[in-house]
């Protein structure tokens, strides 16, 4: 079949409308609970009956991005978990992915996801939807692969026809390996190896073993006088304060603050990204240490903020056993210390135009990527089966759609407090999520209005491959 006679099969659907999709199970609370941990949303209207019924809810609500998770049909919908035989399924969009996977279009990435919440939904409502096909893209070139964009839109109501909310979503069904070829790096300076068993050992000695070993047991071991009670660093044998010997230590709970720092551009050394952010972070303990800065960029430090601690394995024994410079050696690196969750609301009144969210760096593995595919019932293989996800053309698994979405749903609802209503979702995904690179929200206030309380954040989620998610969340704070 030609690409023309494709397109125009695939297009016959647009304008199509699917039938009702029934939820087999109505919006429950230990579901919401699930959805909560694997997002790490400690928001207590959706789990603390009884401070959700003082709240404005009146009562237990569901995070509103989860709109459009419990209609899904689990499990089962997988050819492969199917006990019985069944007919494919009869939307529109459905018939779209056959035609384009029996194409080799197989690869699929979610694009865009829009939501927009007529009221939060409660345990007990169960959910229907109605899709219509909006539109089937000509084939594109994408830095993925050559594929097609399709878009769809549905309308949630309760089972009784109460409207909900609505979702506009775009997914991208592509070819592997037909993807943008990496830029020639003839003629450019090789970038370092980022592999941090390249950097230089430390010298380990008897003044600085006990700080090594605790390194290596995660511990942030802070030098302290057991004569005076002083604590300093880096390591001394004889106490700067009193002059004792009895040098011992005590562990710092691995917080503290910028108090100053540089970036670091040239000479470049094995083992390090650069620019290489560089710090001097002021302890909670009193005591300053020196420490790369990871999950930020150079324009995103400022003198004062928050830090925490994050341990970097870097280097393999080099003899078992041993215990000084020859065996596995961890260093502390220091991220933005992740925001506390503002536990009373803000108003308005209190919030400005261009008022910044505080930074928070995330930590991804792969566990998190699996407990977010479950928690929002998407059982595609992409998000929890490695191998399959090679095979249709990704690195590795990744964040679902919904995942981010919740996650910059926390991001912003924890900084404006447990009451603020979120109306509206607006996500577009760029760079994949996969395990083990960090990444780092930053938000900022786009509008807001002190009459209405209605107000616009803006969000961005990066990672060293780029933008992950740029969106707005849309909601409304007390006047």
């Amino acid at each position: 079949m030609s690409a023309d006679d494709l397109l125009a099969r695939l297009r016959g659907f647009v304008g199509a409308q699917g039938p009702v999709q029934v939820a087999r199970h109505p919006v429950s609370a230990p579901a919401i609970a699930d959805w909560c941990d694997a997002m790490g949303d400690g928001n207590p209207v959706y789990t603390d009956a009884d401070l959700a019924a003082k709240s404005r809810h009146g009562g237990l609500v569901a995070p509103p991005a989860t709109l459009d998770i419990w209609d899904r049909p689990g499990l089962p919908a997988q050819a492969r978990f199917r006990p019985v035989a069944k007919a494919p399924a009869d939307d529109p969009r459905s018939k779209v992915m056959r035609l384009l996977e029996e194409a080799g279009f197989v690869g699929v990435v979610a694009v865009n996801s829009e939501l927009e919440i007529a009221r939060y939904l409660r345990p007990g409502d169960r959910l229907q939807n109605v899709q219509l096909l909006e539109d089937v893209s000509e084939e594109k070139k994408t830095a993925l692969g050559i594929g097609h964009f399709v878009t769809t839109r549905h309308r949630y109501t309760t089972a009784d026809g109460e409207h909900v909310g609505d979702l506009l979503f775009r997914i991208l069904k592509f070819r592997p390996g037909t993807g943008a070829a990496p830029p020639s790096m003839e003629g450019a300076r090789p970038a370092p190896d980022p592999a941090p068993s390249l950097r230089p050992r430390p010298g380990i000695n008897r003044d600085n073993q006990s700080l090594f070993d605790g390194y290596r047991a995660h511990e942030l071991r802070i030098p302290r006088c057991q004569v005076c009670g002083a604590t300093f660093f880096p390591p001394t044998p004889r106490c700067a304060t009193c002059g004792a010997f009895d040098i011992g230590y005590t562990i710092g709970a691995g917080r503290g603050t910028l108090y100053s720092f540089n970036v670091v551009h040239h000479p470049q050394v094995g083992g390090f990204r650069y620019p290489l952010p560089v710090g001097l972070v002021e302890l909670e303990e009193g005591p300053r240490i020196v420490a790369d800065l990871v999950g930020v960029e150079a324009d995103q430090l400022q003198i004062g903020m928050p830090l925490e601690v994050e341990w970097l394995d870097s280097h393999p024994a080099l003899v078992e056993g041993a215990t000084d410079s020859r065996g596995p050696i961890s260093v502390p690196q220091f991220r933005p210390a992740t925001p506390r969750r503002r536990e009373e609301t803000l108003s308005a009144a209190t919030v400005q135009d261009g008022d910044r969210l505080p930074l928070w760096v995330l930590p991804v593995v792969p566990t998190q990527i699996v407990a977010g595919a479950l928690a929002t019932r998407d059982f595609q293989d992409v998000h929890h089966d490695r191998d399959l996800a090679l095979q249709k053309g990704s690195k590795d698994i990744f964040f679902n759609i919904n995942t981010s979405l919740g996650l910059m749903e926390r991001y912003v609802t924890d900084w404006t407090g447990p009451e603020a209503v979120v109306t509206a979702l607006r996500v577009r995904l760029g760079a994949p999520a996969y395990p083990y690179l960090p990444l780092t929200f930053a938000g900022s206030v786009q509008t807001v209005d002190a009459d209405t309380g209605r107000a616009v954040v803006a969000v961005q989620a990066t990672n060293e491959l780029g933008p992950h998610v740029t969106g707005t969340v849309e909601l409304e704070l007390a006047p």
